[in-house]
C-alpha cells in the first residue's frame, strides 16, 4: 500500500514548472515596448503644436501674438495640471487615466485645424495639452510598475517620448504643406488606436497599489533632482527652438542643412536616453546624472565653436545625446525618491519640469533678439554646468526601507 501511495507523490514533487520562471522578463519587456510606443504617440501631439503654428499664421491669418498664444495654450495645458493629477494617481486607482489622456491629446489637437474661431481653437489645443498631462503621471507610474529595477527598461519609455517628439515635424510638415491646416484631423486615428491598446493591456489595480507602498520618500533629494530636469530642460528647448536659426545666421547654411541639424540633435536625444539607461544599470543613477552634466558642456563648446556646416552637424548629434543620457535616470530615480508617489514623481518629472523649459525658451529669445542665436548657444554651454553643481547633492535612493515595508 505504501508503494502506491508514494508513486504519485514523486511525479507531483519531479515536476518542477521551471518554465514561468523565463517567461516574466520578456512579459516585462513587451509591456515597456507598449509604454514606450504609447509615450511616442502621446509626445507626439505635443510635438505637432509648434510644427502647426506656422500653419495657423498662413492659413488663418493669424499674428504672431496669436500663434505664441496657442504654444502658451499647449504649455499651459500639459504643465500646470501635472503635479496635480499625479497626486490624484497615487491616491485613486485611475487605471483608465493613460489611455483616456491620449484619446483627449490626439482629438483636441486633431479639431483644432478643422474649427474657425480663434477662441475655439486655443481651447481645443488647451484640451490637447490637458489630454498629455492626464497621460504622463498614470503612463509614468504604471511603466516604472513594468519597469521595475531596470533603468534601461525604463529608459524605452523615456524614449518613447523623444521619437514621438522627433516624428512630429517629420509626419506634419508634408500634411500640413499638401491639406492646409484641416491636415491635423488625420492624427485623430493614432490616439484613438492606442488608447484602445491600452484599455486591453492596462495594468492590474493590485500591483500598482502594492507598489505604491514600498519606502519612504524623500523629498529633499526630490527637489534637488526637479532642478536638474528644469536645467536640464531649459537647454534643451532652447536649443531645438534656435539651431536651425544658428545653422542659418550664424553659419550661413541652407534651410536644408538647418532641418538636418535639428534632425541629428533629436535623434542624438533618442540615442542618449536609451544610453543613458545601461549606464545607469551599471554605474548607479547618480553618477549617470552627473555624466551627463560633464559631457554635455564640452558637446555644447565644441557645437557653439567649430565652423563650417557640415562638420558641427556631429557636435549636434553629441551635444543632443548628452543632454539626453540622464532624461530616463531622472524620471526613475524621481520615482525611487518618492516610492509612495509614483505618479506625482512622473507628473513632475516628464511634465511640470519638462514644460517649464518650454516656458523658459521664449526669455532665450530676447537674448536671440540682441545677440543672435549664436548669443543662446553661448549661453547654453554654460546651463549643463548647473545642473552638475546640483546633481553634488544627489544621493543613491535609500534601499532600506523598502526591504522594511
Amino acid at each position: 500500500m505504501t508503494g502506491p501511495t508514494a508513486r504519485p507523490a514523486q511525479p507531483a514533487a519531479s515536476s518542477p514548472p521551471a518554465s514561468p520562471a523565463p517567461a516574466q522578463p520578456v512579459s516585462a519587456w513587451r509591456r515597456m515596448r507598449m509604454w514606450g510606443a504609447a509615450h511616442a504617440v502621446d509626445d507626439l501631439y505635443q510635438g505637432l503644436v509648434p510644427a502647426c503654428v506656422p500653419y495657423f499664421v498662413l492659413d488663418r491669418g493669424y499674428s504672431y501674438v496669436a500663434a505664441s498664444g496657442l504654444t502658451l495654450a499647449a504649455a499651459l495645458g500639459s504643465s500646470v495640471p501635472q503635479p496635480f493629477i499625479g497626486v490624484a494617481v497615487d491616491r485613486y486607482r485611475l487605471s483608465r487615466l493613460a489611455p483616456a489622456g491620449l484619446a483627449v491629446a490626439g482629438i483636441g489637437l486633431g479639431l483644432s485645424g478643422l474649427v474657425r474661431p480663434y477662441a475655439a481653437v486655443w481651447l481645443l489645443i488647451l484640451l490637447s495639452g490637458l489630454g498629455v498631462a492626464m497621460f504622463h503621471p498614470a503612463a509614468g507610474k504604471a511603466a516604472r510598475e513594468a519597469a521595475g529595477d531596470s533603468a534601461s527598461a525604463m529608459s524605452i519609455f523615456a524614449a518613447g517620448g523623444s521619437v514621438g517628439f522627433f516624428l512630429a515635424p517629420v509626419l506634419a510638415t508634408p500634411l500640413l504643406v499638401a491639406m492646409g491646416v484641416g491636415a491635423t484631423a488625420l492624427f485623430i486615428p493614432p490616439a484613438v488606436l492606442m488608447a484602445f491598446v491600452l484599455l486591453r493591456h492596462r495594468p492590474a489595480a493590485a500591483a500598482t497599489h502594492r507598489a505604491a507602498r514600498a519606502g519612504r520618500d524623500r523629498w529633499g533629494p526630490f527637489l534637488v533632482l526637479t532642478g536638474i530636469e528644469v536645467v536640464r530642460s531649459v537647454a534643451f528647448f532652447g536649443a531645438i527652438t534656435f539651431i536651425e536659426l544658428f545653422w542659418i545666421r550664424h553659419l550661413h547654411s541652407g534651410r536644408g542643412i538647418a532641418g538636418v541639424a535639428l534632425a541629428c540633435f533629436l535623434v542624438g536625444g533618442v540615442a542618449g536616453t536609451l544610453l543613458g539607461g545601461r549606464i545607469a544599470d551599471r554605474i548607479g543613477m547618480v553618477r549617470t546624472v552627473q555624466l551627463g552634466g560633464v559631457l554635455a558642456v564640452p558637446a555644447l563648446v565644441a557645437l557653439r565653436l567649430t565652423p563650417g556646416t557640415v562638420l558641427p552637424l556631429l557636435f549636434a548629434v553629441l551635444a543632443g545625446l548628452a543632454l539626453n543620457i540622464p532624461f530616463a535616470v531622472l524620471v526613475k530615480l524621481g520615482q525611487d525618491y518618492l516610492p509612495g508617489r509614483p505618479g506625482t514623481a512622473a507628473g513632475v518629472t516628464l511634465g511640470l519640469a519638462v514644460s517649464i523649459g518650454g516656458l523658459i525658451a521664449p526669455a532665450l529669445g530676447a537674448t536671440a533678439q540682441a545677440y543672435g542665436p549664436q548669443g543662446v548657444f553661448t549661453i547654453l554651454c554654460a546651463i549643463p554646468a548647473l545642473a552638475l553643481l546640483l546633481g553634488v547633492f544627489l544621493t543613491e535612493p535609500d534601499r532600506e526601507p523598502a526591504a522594511a515595508g
